[in-house]
């Protein structure tokens, strides 16, 4: 078994330097060791201990200004130090009628290193005028007070020159250093010790002065040692904690005692001292006696006006305060021991009206309610300075809820917070801070409801919708989701929106009593009913049917367009639900509103390719994402290429190759089209530039939307894409798809004949062999006519519909292409028709670029 020693802890290497110097003295008083060399050996070794501590301090702290100055302050302290030292190590070694001298030199020079050593500890001073005026009182007392101690206490006879100056000079820098170091105990002590410790030494050489100078026994000189070993350890102490970063204290009024104590008491001690071994005073002596008495009368004063101001600030918080409780809403109750009011504040009179004068002195459960009073009393009960019980099941603590009596009869509904101040002997008492709290109950109360109806319809909230769905848990029922377009820009600013109100009338008038209508968002309804799915489409009908009549408002008669989401309810969660029903309103939406979608997991699966499409989509062409075919149009007499058709592609790396038919509806919704059409009309220049270089004299037919041939820069577009790739213009024509000419024919004609004037030429696309197609055609600029196959009937006996289409295209100047040829029957048929032109997987494939060359390289010539 191990036994484990106590360790011993060495002493600090100050305190056994102490002991040694306690020895070396005690040895120079015997005479074991001559006194001077006792003196120089202790006082030297205690200001290079000093040095060491103080050197050391040079090293550490950080960078910033303050760091930088302290290290400053440790060097100029460690020079002061080390100047002393030398002094009383070089004693020894000066012819004794020169040692006062070299006691002098050294006293000077470092009372100079260390004045600006202090001067960097301490800082630029903030000090007002008025207290630099207290300071310079508290220097000037003190200081005549040491001057006249110094003097009497002098052996009588000529005084030397260097005493008569060390004492003088001396009395004024001591005077200067301890009512610093007093001014600076408390917010600065590791400063002040420094300054004592300064104190101390610069006595001490100054002992050595006046001693060495009266040329007194050896062993008098013993006395310095004290206060040079004492104030170089005690400065360096204090420089350790200043570095270290001294405490603040709190503000206050400086005492004013030691100020006008000390120089009195040194005045009189001295010349106590003085009457006792020497006699009578000189008139010198006197007079510097009686130069103590006015630094110390003024002292008084100004200790009497500072008191006066400390007292007039202190009375004015005391009314700030006053003034803070007395506007205040809140109550403030003082009670005694026995729980009795013993003072109540202003507050008191707007609670309990007249009676406020009654209840002072009354019970604190007079005040209460009496369901409340022993709870409230219980957790007061205790002893002074224990906290304040909490109630059983209270998670409250130390708050006090109950109802407090007011002046007319009724009940204030509070809360209380406790200070005990029963410890505190200014105030003895338990405080209330009593707040009236009714009115956030009453709307903690009314929250839950707030939160479940919509404050403009009247109807259910979101929050209210799931709840109801969480509670309904598997019972069966559906959710309809109600979408109304045109809420918003017919809402009447002068007041309540009439139309949002009417919609939400309609809505309940439709549905039955036990379904629940919420609204959702600003134009976004739900309904939750226990119909099957059958009567729950009807339901969808109704509102549907409802909704979208004409709706008076003040600018006339508004008409809503409504789209409907429905999904049945079963063991679907909540947010599920509402996400499926989202997700078949967002379909009947797209399908152009005024319609009920069911739900169905094929339904999600399109929206969320949809999603994918509108995420992905943007920055295709910049991401290099983008590409294009070409298909060959063929002459049906020959088969050889006469024009190529450039269709795009997306070639995305998340959703892989994407048709136009797919994305172009999305690239629409999202404002992509004129992007996307200028990368596919500048490729495609560039490829037919390359073509027409290499002696390939085809035409090359690019689609653009009717938004593109609306766009009013598209004809300076085209010109500048034929310029900057060099391409005939006549080499190029730009289809319209015959479906999307819509309403706005003149603009569509002009935008042609805009075209034409280029040298461009025009196709229809997807021309449809109908009487007002074929009316319009008249009207149309345009050069190619491209039919689809539905024309061309497999009846032999039935083709006189196309026949027109083609014989009028001849006497309009129009060149007929017959597009989607997929087999040979349709091939034929559409030769016998008298197409010049078609184009199909029968005839060729779409193709990349290089493919579309080698399949050129099998014709010596294509040309148009």
């Amino acid at each position: 078994m191990t036994v484990t020693r106590p360790l011993r802890r060495t002493p600090p290497a100050p305190v056994v330097f102490t002991l040694l110097v306690a020895l070396l003295v005690a040895a120079g008083l015997v005479d074991a060791v001559p006194p001077l060399a006792a003196t120089t050996t202790a006082g030297a070794g205690g200001c290079a201990v000093a040095a060491a501590l103080l050197f050391r301090l040079t090293a550490n702290g950080g960078q910033d200004r303050r760091a930088r100055r302290r290290r400053r302050a440790a060097v100029l302290l460690t020079v002061a130090v080390t100047v002393v030292g030398t002094t009383v190590a070089v004693l020894p070694l000066v012819p004794a009628f020169r040692r006062a001298e070299a006691a002098a030199a050294g006293l000077g020079v470092a009372t100079l290193a260390y004045a600006v050593g202090l001067l960097l500890l301490s800082g630029r001073s903030r000090l007002t005028p008025r207290a630099r005026w207290r300071r310079g009182v508290d220097v000037l007392g003190l200081g005549a007070a040491l001057l006249f101690a110094g003097w009497v206490l002098v052996p009588p006879g000529p005084v030397p020159p260097v005493v008569r100056v060390v004492t003088v000079v001396g009395a004024v820098v001591l005077a200067g250093l301890l009512v610093g170091a007093l001014d600076r105990h408390r917010h600065h002590p590791g400063a002040a010790r420094s300054r004592l410790g300064v104190a101390a030494v610069l006595l001490g050489l100054a002992d050595l002065v006046v001693l060495l100078a009266y040329r007194a026994p050896a062993v008098a000189l013993l006395t310095a040692v004290p206060l040079l070993v004492g104030g170089a350890l005690l400065t360096a102490y204090g420089m350790a904690r200043a570095a270290a970063g001294d405490p603040t204290v709190p503000a206050g009024p400086p005492p004013a005692w030691p100020r006008v104590t000390a120089p009195a008491a040194v005045a009189t001690v001295a010349a106590a001292g003085h009457l006792a071994f020497v006699g009578g005073f000189t008139p010198t002596a006197v007079l510097l006696g009686l130069a103590v008495i006015p630094p110390l009368v003024a002292r008084e004063l100004i200790s009497v006006t500072d008191q006066r101001r400390w007292a007039g600030r202190l009375a004015a918080r005391e009314a700030y305060f006053r003034t803070l409780v007395a506007g205040g809403r809140d109550l403030v109750l003082v009670l005694d021991d026995g729980l009795r009011v013993r003072w109540l504040s202003a507050a008191g009179e707007r609670w309990f009206g007249p009676r406020q004068q009654a209840v002072c002195g009354r019970p604190l459960a007079d005040l209460l309610h009496p369901d409340d009073a022993p709870g409230v009393l219980a957790r007061l009960a205790g002893r002074p300075g224990d906290a304040v019980a909490p109630l059983p099941g209270d998670a409250a603590g130390p708050l006090l809820v109950a109802r407090m009596r007011t002046g007319d009869g009724g009940w204030r509904e509070t809360e209380s917070t406790v200070s005990d101040q029963r410890t505190v002997p200014e105030v003895a008492a338990v405080v209330l801070h009593v707040r009236d709290v009714g009115d956030r109950r009453r709307s903690e109360r009314e929250r839950p409801l707030v939160a479940a109806t919509d404050p403009l319809t009247g109807l259910s909230t979101r929050r209210e919708l799931l709840r109801v769905l969480d509670e309904r848990g598997g019972t069966p029922g559906a959710l309809l989701l109600v979408d109304v377009h045109g809420l918003g820009p017919a809402q009447d600013a002068a007041g309540p929106d009439p139309l949002l109100a009417a919609t939400a009338r309609r809505l309940r008038d439709v549905v039955g009593p036990r379904d629940l209508v919420a609204r959702l968002s600003g134009e976004e309804f739900a309904v939750v009913t226990d119909a099957g799915p059958v009567p729950a489409y009807a339901l969808g009908e109704r509102l549907l049917a409802a909704l979208t009549e004409p709706c008076p408002v003040s600018t006339g008669m508004a008409r809503l367009r409504v789209g409907v989401g429905l999904t049945e309810l079963a063991a679907t969660p909540p947010q599920d639900a509402v996400r499926q029903a989202d997700l078949a309103r967002r379909r009947a939406v797209q399908l152009g509103r005024n319609r009920v979608e069911w739900y169905d997991a094929c339904l999600e699966e399109e929206l969320v390719r949809r999603l994918d499409l509108e995420r992905e989509l943007p920055g295709a062409a910049a991401r290099g994402e983008l590409d294009l075919v070409y298909q060959p149009v063929l002459a049906l007499a020959d088969r050889r290429p006469a024009g190529i058709e450039a269709l795009l592609r997306w070639r995305s790396p998340v959703l892989g190759t994407v048709l136009p038919a797919e994305f172009l509806p999305v690239a629409e919704d999202l404002g992509l089209l004129g992007e996307l059409g200028r990368w596919v009309l500048d490729r495609a220049c560039r490829q037919l530039a390359d073509w027409s270089a290499g002696g390939r004299e085809l035409w090359l037919a690019v689609n653009v939307t009717l938004a593109e041939l609306l766009a009013p820069d598209l004809v300076p577009r085209v010109a500048a894409v034929l310029a900057g790739h060099g391409v005939p213009a006549e080499r190029l024509v730009l289809e319209i798809a015959e479906s999307r000419l819509g309403a706005d024919l003149p603009t569509v004609v002009a935008r042609l004949a805009g075209l034409r004037s280029l040298g461009v030429r025009t196709a229809l696309d997807s021309f449809r062999a109908e009487h007002a197609s074929l009316a319009q055609l008249r009207r149309l600029p345009i050069d190619l006519l491209k039919v689809q196959p539905r024309p061309v009937d497999p009846d032999e006996e039935s083709r006189p519909l196309i026949d027109v289409v083609v014989g009028l295209g001849e006497r309009l100047g129009v060149t007929v292409v017959m597009a989607e040829l997929e087999s040979e029957p349709d091939v034929a048929r559409a030769t016998r028709a008298g197409c010049r032109y078609g184009q199909g997987f029968a005839l060729a494939r779409p193709a990349t670029a290089e493919r579309v060359e080698a399949y050129f390289a099998e014709f010596p010539t294509t040309s148009r």
